[in-house]
């Protein structure tokens, strides 16, 4: 691979094995790092490894279950283990939104949303940065969504999964900045991903229409999009960024 905006960079990506995991992983690879991905299908995360090195890049995968402590000290030993240091992370593993109002969403709904989507988050932040301070540098971005920075009727546990990481995310920019450590989130809207996908099946045609709604106004984009703002915030392009939640989703947010 070519020099480029991450040229000798170690980057840990959580769900790269599909979305915008996976497209993040192949335009880290492509922009110089070396990638390790976590992932709890292994399977996926094996394939898009072999995607990376069938570019020229280098990568491996490490199965992980990022709701599980053990599982994610060993997933950052593991990316030190296979390439010496960690200096990007991007804390993108996530579940979807299932269509329940506040008094319908059960317990058990809640709380595996916040297990994956906020404490999932919190730990690879845990032991990510324990590994960056030792380094003295490095960049964390995290997956919030548009759903983090605006209500969404019927997604209350994701909604409310989304905005937490987003209080996550600048409580540790504040925290590790004069360390040499930045912290940012990303907030897409709808992108063309398998979450999507299983979300149009979950939900029916009140799902399909006003993802179709989405999509009239362009507000449906790409995870190669997503990307492209990851790899620039783990870049030292965005050496000043921290604490930033940055919306990729055609200006969604801004209404």
């Amino acid at each position: 691979m070519s020099a480029g905006l991450v040229n000798g960079k170690v980057a840990l990506v959580t769900g790269g094995g599909s979305g915008i995991g996976r497209a993040t992983a192949l335009a880290l690879a492509r922009e110089g790092a070396q990638v390790v991905i976590g992932d709890i299908d292994a399977a996926a995360g094996n394939e898009t490894v072999e995607f990376i090195a069938l570019a020229g890049g280098e990568a491996v995968c490490l199965e992980t279950d990022v709701t599980d402590a053990g599982q994610v000290e060993a997933l950052v030993a593991g990316a030190v283990s296979a390439f010496g240091r960690l200096d990007c992370a991007f804390n993108n593993a996530g579940i979807e939104a299932e269509n329940a109002s506040t008094v319908d969403c059960t317990e058990e709904h809640w709380q595996r949303t916040l297990a994956v989507n906020l404490t999932g988050v919190w730990l690879c932040m845990k032991y990510e940065i324990a590994q960056m301070l030792t380094q003295g540098s490095g960049a964390v971005v995290n997956t919030s969504s548009d759903a983090g920075l605006v209500g969404t009727a019927n997604m209350g546990a994701y909604t409310a999964s989304k905005h937490a990481v987003l209080g996550l995310t600048k409580s540790a920019a504040l925290e590790y900045f004069s360390a040499g450590i930045r912290v940012n989130a990303v907030c897409p809207c709808a992108m063309e991903t398998p979450m999507i996908e299983r979300m149009r099946a979950s939900w029916g045609a009140s799902f399909s229409l006003g993802l179709e709604e989405l999509r009239s106004r362009g507000w449906v984009g790409r995870p190669e999009e997503v990307a492209e703002a990851v790899v620039w915030l783990c870049s030292d392009s965005a050496s000043r960024v921290t604490g930033v939640a940055l919306p990729v989703d055609g200006g969604y947010a801004a209404q």
